[in-house]
């Protein structure tokens, strides 16, 4: 299918029709840094006149695979984003994220179906670092967020995914006249389905719903994990491996991923809850995990990334964990293993302590 891009579209601040977008993509794709070439390619492929684009997974939780897209759908959901925070033809955007996936593709999307004037820099950790100009919308992963606290307010509003937003964090950006929302969603969603603001309107609780976005339903599967019906994105539902407690047909409660829960004695353990409390006393990025023993099956342990903490395993003993959430052991490791787009692998960095 051919899409027309609609008048208002700019891309770096210059009009272009169908065919002289083309020909930036293939500038892009010729002359430009890394992160050029990924947004020439995907232009290329949204101009072309295939029905479906393949959109690879970040790899953050297996091997990357290759997901087929109908443009349709992705059409639908740049209206629905659009609709959910008041985006209007003409509005500035900015695009930081790598286009290689998903999240960054969409905000490309987002663009040329609104008519939007998109914006890119290098998708680095601190995207805002020489920008002096004011956006609308903006999409980061967490640690762009983090970076870009003290120009934050150069953004109206900001969605953030990718990885859990610490509490750490979230208390950071609670003074920011921004708007920052958290999403979830996933490649096979075409990014969001569901939001939940962070620092406006109730965010007291260390744990509260996210709310699904119109002409989406949910439910869940015989492990808890959340199943997500929404025809104008998807042909089928969408099983997804994040466990849930679903509070109404329009608001679940993110507890974790079904492929990191440990059995530890007969105890299933939650890694991210347990994240989630020790996000109150590290600083630096770290996660939980276990490695095999011989009398509980698998041992909970803590892996912490850059320089040891001194007095850290008497702060956990003090903390609200319970007597099975302790980590048996704590480790620390120089520099995680990251995807592309700043995800922690958490198997890879592992096996860095293992070796």
């Amino acid at each position: 299918m051919e899409v027309e891009i609609p008048p208002q579209f700019k891309l770096n601040g210059h009009r272009y029709s169908n065919e002289e977008l083309k020909e930036v993509a293939y500038s892009l794709i010729k002359e430009g840094e890394d992160f050029e070439k990924e947004i020439g390619d995907f232009l290329l492929d949204w101009l072309s006149p295939d029905s479906e684009l393949t959109v690879r997974t970040s790899g953050s939780t297996g091997i990357p695979i290759g997901v087929a897209l109908k443009k349709q759908h992705m059409i639908n959901s740049a209206k629905v984003t659009g609709e959910y925070f008041g985006l209007e033809p003409g509005d500035r955007v900015l695009l930081c994220l790598s286009a290689g996936y998903i999240a960054g593709k969409m905000m490309l999307v987002r663009a040329m179906v609104l008519g939007l004037e998109i914006d890119f820099v290098a998708p680095t950790s601190g995207p805002l670092d020489g920008v002096t100009e004011s956006y609308k919308f903006c999409a980061m992963v967490p640690l762009q967020l983090e970076s870009s606290i003290n120009r934050l307010n150069q953004i109206e509003t900001v969605i953030v995914g990718g990885a859990p937003v610490s509490l750490q964090l979230r208390n950071l950006i609670k003074p920011s006249s921004t708007k920052v929302f958290e999403t979830y969603g996933m490649t096979e969603t075409i990014t969001h389905v569901a939001v939940r603001p962070l620092n406006y309107a109730d965010t007291r609780s260390d744990h509260y719903a996210f709310k699904i976005l119109p002409d989406i339903s949910i439910s869940q599967d015989d492990r808890k994990c959340l199943v997500i019906n929404a025809p104008n994105i998807s042909d089928e539902p969408v099983f997804t491996n994040d466990i849930v407690e679903l509070i109404s047909d329009k608001e679940f409660l993110w507890l974790g991923r079904y492929d990191n829960v440990i059995n530890s004695g007969g105890i299933k353990l939650i890694p991210e809850h347990i994240e989630r409390k020790l996000s109150l006393l590290i600083k630096s990025r770290f996660f939980v995990s276990a490695l095999p023993d011989e009398k509980l099956g698998q041992k909970l342990v803590l892996v912490v990334e850059g320089e040891e903490i001194e007095g850290l395993q008497e702060l956990i003993l003090k903390s609200d964990l319970k007597k099975y959430e302790l980590p048996k052991e704590i480790y620390y490791v120089p520099a995680f293993k990251n995807t592309a787009n700043g995800k922690i692998v958490r198997e890879k960095s592992l096996s860095m302590i293992k070796s």
